[in-house]
C-alpha cells in the first residue's frame, strides 16, 4: 500500500493496525466510523468539570492527614 500513500501516511496506518491489534485485512476494510469508534471508545465523555464543592469533598475524603 505504501506505493499509493506517502511515507507518512504509510507508516501511521501501520502504527494504527498494530495499536488496535487488527489484520491487515481488517484494518483496511474498517470505515472511517469504525476507526473513530474504536479510538474514541476510551476517551471519558465531555462533561461539566467538577465544582469547587466536589473537589473538597473529595479532598476531605481522600485526606490521609
Amino acid at each position: 500500500m505504501s506505493d499509493r500513500f506517502g511515507p507518512v501516511a504509510a507508516r501511521l496506518s501501520g502504527q494504527m493496525a498494530l495499536l488496535l491489534g487488527w489484520p491487515p485485512a481488517q484494518f483496511w476494510s474498517a470505515t472511517p466510523t469504525e476507526l473513530v469508534s474504536v479510538l474514541t471508545a476510551a476517551t471519558p465523555p465531555a462533561g461539566a468539570a467538577p465544582s469547587r464543592e466536589t473537589i473538597n469533598a473529595l479532598l476531605e475524603r481522600e485526606n490521609d492527614g
